[in-house]
């Protein structure tokens, strides 16, 4: 584990803010910290509002700046390297190993793949993420112009995206439409994460049976949206939740006793496809399993040809 230089979060506050006091709004809107922890950060003058050191009584009004001056923390440790599959002058594509995060979030901050890719690239820019655990492709520009470009192609679903799946239980199906919504709901040691839930926004995955054993099935599945989780939660609607998600179980909910961490299941972004932002030249850009999934697969006799 490698100590960090610490880092100021900010957020200018909106209309959910108005009443809270500074400690009241910390307490309710960042639950992945004790209100007694918050009490003691700003006892330690790490909070400021408006640029002036907070107490916590401060009563807050939307616009205004409220700051945590988080101090250096010891980061756990990640993968240290990417390969790049593409590269010219607008774009940077990268194969993220598993258990590397691709964005700076919770505990991690110097140890990620932008941050890693930033040091070589300082103008690269990633147009997604995915999840620590997941393998795979990510997309970055190297520039203002194809930054543009790439994230309106990115919000108008422009973009193929084909993942690699490897599920719990033999699919009674070959292939499967999930149209299961994706939404925050409450968890007992998380606060609120995403799952199934009917009040979700629309979502939809299609999934393919690629090869399957009495216990296990490898899916191909296409995503059509790009709500968070929403391969491990599509599939776990199904009745199929990812070989070894520790979050999720069978109907897309997480398990009650999961804690904080993301990792142990097999899952591999392998195919993009979309027009380049500047020549419009349709790129089809794919990359082999990692010998991790592909020793998995060996020892659950599924034949892999991927």
């Amino acid at each position: 584990m490698s100590l960090n230089n610490g880092y100021c979060y900010q957020e200018t506050l909106n209309q959910d803010a108005k009443g809270f006091t500074v400690l009241s709004y910390l307490v309710k809107h960042y639950r992945h910290s004790s209100e007694q922890l918050w009490e003691q950060r700003l006892a330690d003058g790490e909070v400021k509002l408006d640029n002036t050191t907070a107490s916590g009584k401060e009563v807050l009004h939307p616009g205004s700046l409220l700051s945590w001056n988080r101090p250096p923390w010891r980061e756990d440790d990640t993968p240290q390297h990417y390969d790049v599959i593409y590269q010219d002058d607008d774009l940077l594509v990268i194969n993220k190993p598993s258990g590397l995060p691709t964005m700076p979030a919770g505990n991690f901050l110097r140890n990620t793949l932008f941050s890693l890719v930033r040091s070589s690239f300082p103008e690269a820019t990633p147009q997604h993420r995915l999840g620590r655990g997941t393998s795979g492709l990510v997309v970055f520009t190297l520039n203002k112009k194809a930054n543009v470009t790439m994230s309106g192609v990115w919000r108008q679903h422009q973009v193929k995206k084909f993942y690699l799946a490897l599920s719990a239980g033999c699919a009674e199906h070959e292939t499967y439409k999930i149209t299961q919504p994706i939404g925050l709901v409450n968890h007992p040691r998380l606060g609120t994460l995403h799952a199934a839930t009917e009040n979700g926004k629309p979502s939809l995955s299609f999934a393919r049976v690629l090869q399957k054993s009495a216990d296990a099935t490898l899916f191909n599945v296409e995503i059509k949206t790009g709500r968070p989780h929403q391969i491990r939660i599509h599939l776990a609607s199904l009745g199929y939740p990812l070989l070894g998600d520790p979050l999720y179980g069978i109907g897309g909910l997480p398990i009650s006793e999961a804690l904080p961490g993301d990792g142990g299941y097999f899952l591999h972004a392998s195919r993009l496809e979309f027009l380049h932002p500047s020549s419009r030249t349709l790129l089809q850009l794919t990359v082999s399993l990692p010998q991790g999934f592909k020793d998995k697969l060996s020892n659950l006799k599924i034949k892999n040809d991927l």
